[in-house]
């Protein structure tokens, strides 16, 4: 079965599976890697995935025939699907910037905790973020609405969370119903955040990535 590099999108379920690599594993096991994929934006600049393409292909049969799949996280990803095949997606930083603005800037120092468990603080960022003069300006309220006193220390990474996801969302622009792919706490952040922006969203429910991996490996099977 000839492999190749990371296939461009848009792919299916054939395409992943011939681009799987093979590599040797403990003498002489046989061990296969998911590729990932690749795509372009609309200004040609290059995106990568790397293993979020096995839960979508675990999940392909829930999403119906033309879906956008939003994968929370580190690196969230907004994925479109269409007749079982990923036509495109766009990665946006929101988790790693949290963390690192949060641990490593002014605007965690007020802050008594990094949960983010308050829902009205985290609504409260979300609303924020449909307001004007951009991200950067919004980010700085979370430290100056700290040092003002209204929002108490405890609730600041819920607002500071609120604002990322929000700017998020509102950048990604869904054009279709999003289905959610992850843990338990952000799938029901993510989906919170998606209401208030005036999208339709759902949770997928399980861990889809056993599931694709299985179906790749049998496709594997079929194509040899």
């Amino acid at each position: 079965m000839e492999r190749s590099a990371v296939p461009p999108c848009p792919v299916d379920l054939d395409t992943i599976a011939r681009a799987c690599a093979e590599v040797d594993w403990n003498g002489g096991r046989r061990v296969f890697i998911a590729p990932g994929l690749s795509c372009r934006d609309a200004e040609g600049v290059p995106d990568v995935m790397r293993g979020e393409e096995t839960q979508i292909i675990g999940a392909v049969d829930e999403l119906g025939p033309d879906a956008v799949v939003c994968l929370p996280g580190t690196h969230s990803k907004y994925v479109r699907v269409r007749d079982r095949r990923i036509v495109d997606f766009t990665t946006h930083m929101t988790g790693e910037v949290f963390g690192a603005l949060w641990r490593h800037s002014i605007l965690g120092r007020l802050g008594d905790t990094e949960a983010v468990d308050d829902d009205a603080a985290f609504d409260a960022g979300v609303d924020r973020s449909a307001d004007g003069q951009g991200l950067l300006h919004h980010l700085f309220g979370v430290r100056s609405r700290g040092l003002f006193g209204e929002m108490p220390a405890l609730s600041l990474a819920s607002y500071f969370s609120g604002i990322l996801i929000g700017h998020e969302i509102r950048a990604a622009a869904p054009s279709a119903p999003v289905s959610v792919i992850g843990t338990a706490d952000l799938t029901r952040l993510y989906c919170r955040a998606f209401a208030r922006c005036g999208f339709s969203a759902r949770a997928i429910a399980g861990e889809p990535a056993p599931r694709g991996l299985w179906a790749i490996a049998r496709a594997m099977g079929e194509l040899q």
